[in-house]
């Protein structure tokens, strides 16, 4: 028997997640087989190629926003999952304090490096590999090697500026003016190349750096220095937020508007007033609308009519709903395959490399898994 295929319309009404005033309907997913009768909604590789699209919104260095249309929810957060937790980055991980007569406690000061992002030659991050800690099973790790560790120093100390008695007289009492190192910059911790490393960070430019030069870490008057020592490792945001390669990794579903009856003059300016600027227009109402029988816009011609003009842009925040001149003209929800995306990078990765890297560990965990599938059918 011939499978059954709803029309396009049914098929995006489907999708749509409905808010009301005080509830959410149609929330769970019905697009898999036997739900329908008599219609086929086994998954098909060439029809998702077909339907699954990936639009950009918006693309800088450290912050990105796409749309991933055409996907299930279980894969769009597994994706988010992975953003947070599972792209191994680089960060400060053991601290050797030789010296520190700053007013900042040795394990503030260690937890506030660790909490710096880094950056430096892609290549060389990638050819880095992840440090083993010793533990109880394999107390040796992997050891400390050029592969695993990256060396930092931070050797400072205030003294007074050469010209400190001329402004002294002055009156001047900016510390950072009066002193050398008053302030502690990231950009005075000092990369030590070791091994192999040359191949990759060797020049300022390919140099393991601070992403952000002027976080301030500590602050200091003459007499005071810090000397200390740092390793840096790689590390996934599962085991430490530090590791994360994403300030923000979040994603919403695309907002849905329907008008499904005339709002027109002072309504429709109270209407689009209830959302944010941009999502719903003004438009007159044509003659030829005005001239269709059941339009609902006869004898309006040239009146303002309220129409939907750009959904992303809405908060869903149900204001209409609150005044009754709108109760049963309009219709809100969300579209339940469209993933709005917000990556805000730390600086390690670009922004749009990251659901890249995200992609391919995914890949991974599924090529890891059916090779267990397989183990266990042998």
């Amino acid at each position: 028997m011939p499978s059954i295929r709803a029309s396009q319309e049914e098929r995006d009404a489907r999708k749509i997640v409905g808010v009301n005033a005080e509830t959410v309907t149609n929330v769970t997913s019905t697009d898999f087989p036997g739900h329908y009768p008599g219609e086929d909604h086994e998954w098909d590789l060439e029809e998702f190629r077909n339907t699954f699209r990936v639009k950009f919104h918006k693309l800088q260095p450290l912050d990105a926003s796409f749309s991933l249309i055409g996907i299930d929810a279980s894969i769009a957060n597994a994706f988010r999952r992975i953003l947070l937790a599972e792209i191994p980055t680089l960060a400060i991980e053991y601290v050797f304090v030789h010296n520190n007569t700053s007013i900042v406690q040795d394990e503030v000061l260690a937890h506030r490096l660790g909490l710096v992002p880094l950056t430096g030659n892609p290549a060389g991050l990638r050819w880095l590999r992840q440090y083993r800690k010793p533990t109880d099973v394999d107390p040796e790790g992997s050891g400390v090697a050029d592969n695993n560790t990256i060396v930092m120093k931070l050797d400072v100390e205030c003294t007074k500026a050469d010209n400190y008695d001329e402004l002294n007289k002055k009156g001047e009492d900016d510390p950072r003016l009066l002193y050398k190192h008053a302030h502690v910059y990231a950009k005075d911790l000092e990369f030590v190349l070791s091994g192999r490393q040359n191949t990759y960070f060797e020049g300022e430019a390919n140099a393991v750096r601070s992403v952000h030069p002027d976080i301030l870490l500590a602050k200091m008057r003459p007499g005071q220095c810090i000397n200390m020592e740092m390793h840096c490792v790689k590390g996934i945001g599962a085991d430490h937020a530090k590791f994360s390669p994403v300030a923000t990794a979040s994603y919403r579903l695309l907002p849905s508007i329907t008008i499904t009856q005339p709002i027109l003059g002072p309504d429709a300016r109270k209407f689009a007033r209830c959302f944010p600027r941009g999502v719903i227009g003004l438009e007159e109402v044509s003659p030829e609308e005005a001239a269709r029988k059941g339009s609902g816009y006869e004898g309006h011609e040239g009146e303002k009519k309220a129409v939907v003009r750009n959904t992303f842009k809405d908060t869903v925040s149900r204001e209409c709903l609150r005044h009754p001149e709108f109760e049963g003209k309009v219709k809100l929800g969300r579209v339940r395959d469209h993933f709005i995306f917000m990556v805000e990078s730390t600086g390690q990765y670009p922004s749009d490399e990251l659901f890249l890297e995200s992609v391919r560990i995914l890949k991974e965990k599924c090529a890891a898994m059916k090779r267990g599938l397989g183990n266990i059918l042998r």
